[in-house]
């Protein structure tokens, strides 16, 4: 897991390289999610969004890679350090998802609900101008439609990460039926320990299970019970109003 206490230095060394690279071409950087909550869960991967001003040169995706490995190898503690898209400014300021510069060009799927935690100030300027200059607000039907294609990425990935899944499902049922979206995971456990006291036991062990604090034994009651969990939240979803 990332140390949240070295967000400030990784954001200085990765502005840095980043200005180094493309120069006039580079826009904007944007970090959000986890990082940009308070909170004691530790942090997984770095989302961010680099904006630039046109396309990259091949020559510019060669040293961009180059300098995500090193990033990885100084500060990553497990797979990839940053879970980022290098989007263009004019894809930026619309609101359909835009496609990344990088990766396979990768599409952001949740375009809505990120541009709806960065203009809600959870977001860390590392260069450019304020967010509001370049994102849309987001709509609900938007938001929503996002909201359900997370649903569909849970679903797919119950087996595999149990406790992140139990969060993500806890952070689903409390957007839908308080039409807000604006939360973290450990914010969304918080919240479903006090609202849903039939599955506190569940969400405080999924807590523990995404922080790698979890036993075995915790993780099997958690592969136990997630299908039913989910069933559970499609059936609060439903009766939210979606």
């Amino acid at each position: 897991m990332t140390d949240p206490n070295q967000i400030d230095i990784i954001g200085r060394v990765f502005a840095n390289g980043l200005k180094d690279i493309l120069g006039e071409k580079l826009y904007g950087i944007y970090i959000f999610g986890a990082a940009a909550f308070p909170g004691t869960f530790p942090l997984g991967d770095i989302d961010v969004h680099v904006i630039l001003g046109s396309e990259l040169t091949s020559d510019e995706k060669i040293r961009l890679e180059k300098f995500h490995e090193e990033l990885d190898r100084e500060y990553a503690t497990y797979e990839e350090l940053f879970d980022g898209y290098y989007i263009l400014l004019a894809d930026a300021r619309k609101k359909s998802p835009p496609q990344s510069q990088m990766w396979q060009l990768a599409v952001d799927s949740a375009w809505a609900l990120h541009r709806a935690h960065i203009l809600a100030g959870r977001q860390i300027t590392l260069y450019g101008p304020e967010p509001e200059e370049i994102y849309l607000p987001a709509t609900w039907p938007e938001l929503e439609s996002a909201l359900l294609g997370e649903l569909d990425f849970v679903e797919k990935h119950l087996n595999r990460y149990p406790g992140y899944c139990f969060l993500n499902l806890c952070r689903l049922i409390y957007s839908f039926e308080n039409k807000d979206v604006v939360i973290s995971k450990e914010q969304a456990s918080d919240w479903a320990q006090k609202n849903l006291p039939q599955w506190k036991k569940h969400v405080e062990l999924a807590g523990k299970s995404y922080s790698q604090q979890a036993t075995p034994e915790d993780d099997k009651f958690l592969l136990a019970n997630i299908n039913n969990f989910l069933a559970f939240t499609k059936e609060r979803i439903k009766h939210s109003g979606h």
